[in-house]
């Protein structure tokens, strides 16, 4: 049975991180819900590109292996200001299921008093309310048990690959690399 996986977009995310990740799981085979935290209509991102969601984050229907939040600024405080994001943020660490969070979008982790004490990393511009919140790397991608951080849209690919490995397997994501034409580890 395919894995499942859902990404909250909301007005102002980082369209890169959003379409990235939700590609690469794709092709590893996940299924990928894309979720307007508004509704179901289209989202304008962070640099105007616009995303219609699959459903409305109030109607996806889990459960789900990993919830995915992107970063983008604009996006993140929206996300931050959710009682729904938040809601389901707690259940799912009292649960030890998996969530993943890139650039800015640690911060929610933070607004939402969640994963205290872990280890992240974030977006520079987020950096002190992690710092104060979290043991913060300046690491590309970190994995912290359930948890997996990103930096921002340059390492989208590594963020995605690495939650490709963790529902997919080494093995898919090995499949999958080469005819993304991806520079070499070291390159």
């Amino acid at each position: 049975m395919a894995k499942r996986a859902l990404i909250i977009v909301a007005e102002e995310a980082e369209e890169m991180e959003v379409v990235i990740t939700v590609d690469v799981l794709r092709r590893a085979g996940v299924e990928v819900h894309v979720a307007g935290l508004d509704g179901p209509g289209l989202v304008t991102c962070s640099r105007g590109v616009k995303l219609e969601p699959d459903v409305a984050l109030a109607d996806a229907q889990g459960p789900y292996d990993l919830v995915i939040l992107p970063g983008g600024l604009g996006g993140v405080r929206r996300l931050s200001a959710s009682a729904a994001v938040g809601a389901l943020l707690r259940e799912r660490e009292a649960a030890g299921e998996k969530v993943a969070a890139i650039c800015a979008a640690p911060a929610t982790l933070v607004e939402h008093g969640v994963y205290r004490g872990r280890r992240m990393t974030s977006h520079p511009s987020v950096k002190a309310a992690v710092e104060a919140h979290a043991t913060r790397l300046d690491d590309r991608v970190v994995v912290d048990g359930p948890l997996v951080t990103s930096q921002g849209p340059g390492s989208a690919f590594e963020f995605a690959l690495e939650l490709a490995r963790e529902l997919a397997g080494p093995a898919k994501v090995a499949e999958i690399s080469p005819g993304m034409i991806l520079p070499r580890a070291g390159a």
